[in-house]
């Protein structure tokens, strides 16, 4: 009897620790949509003349404005608190959208960033201001882009270019939560990795559930 207690224990606490941190502490089984059908990125200009697009990837999208210098701490907070964790899945990118004639500190900004980290899945990509100030608007949300351009919050798109967040009651309370201010790290290592992980073992279930209906077939 206690020869099966113990391999009782041992096959159920792996999947007990999974559901854990698969579900997240926002007590939200799915993370829900802010905003719907976020456009393609598919004019905007990259480094490399790389295509970068949003669709089938899962994107921490940002927006630098024209002074990238100014948010180097940020971007530190960023690639160790979130980037760094997850740029192993093949479908997940850092993508910030940047004003022309920010490339050469874009460059800069990676060179820095690569001495901590592989930069292969951290994109910049460049627009005119106002093309940057409409792509903006149309992701439908209560903050604004300060007088730069720019903004230190990043938001979670999924692979089909949904913006997603925090949105209904938690605990009897009203939680409202659209982007992740890259200033604070309590919040990237909380709020955010924790969001993340939601959407990462989303789709990891989503693939097991194809992978073994496939088997099935």
């Amino acid at each position: 009897m206690k020869k099966y207690s113990v391999l009782f224990v041992l096959f159920m606490l792996p999947i007990v620790a999974y559901l854990f941190f698969a579900s997240g502490v926002n007590s939200f089984a799915k993370l829900p949509i802010i905003t719907k059908s976020v456009p393609e990125i598919t004019n905007f200009k990259s480094i490399d003349s790389e295509q970068v697009l949003l669709n089938n990837k899962i994107t921490i999208l940002g927006f630098t404005g024209t002074n990238l210098t100014d948010k180097k701490g940020n971007y530190f907070n960023l690639i160790e608190k979130i980037y760094t964790k997850n740029r192993e899945f093949k479908d997940f990118q850092m993508v910030f959208i940047a004003p022309f004639g920010t490339e050469n500190q874009a460059k800069e900004m990676l060179v820095k960033l690569g001495t901590i980290e592989n930069t292969s899945g951290w994109k910049f990509v460049f627009a005119s201001t106002e093309d940057v100030q409409t792509f903006y608007s149309k992701l439908k949300l209560e903050g604004k882009l300060d007088a730069n351009f720019g903004t230190t919050n990043v938001y979670i798109v999924d692979k089909t270019r949904n913006l997603r967040g925090r949105k209904g009651f938690v605990k009897g309370e009203e939680e409202y939560k659209e982007g992740y201010n890259t200033t604070f790290v309590s919040e990237l290592y909380n709020e955010m990795t924790d969001d993340v992980k939601i959407i990462l073992a989303e789709y990891r279930l989503a693939l097991k559930r194809n992978h073994n209906a496939s088997r099935q077939i």
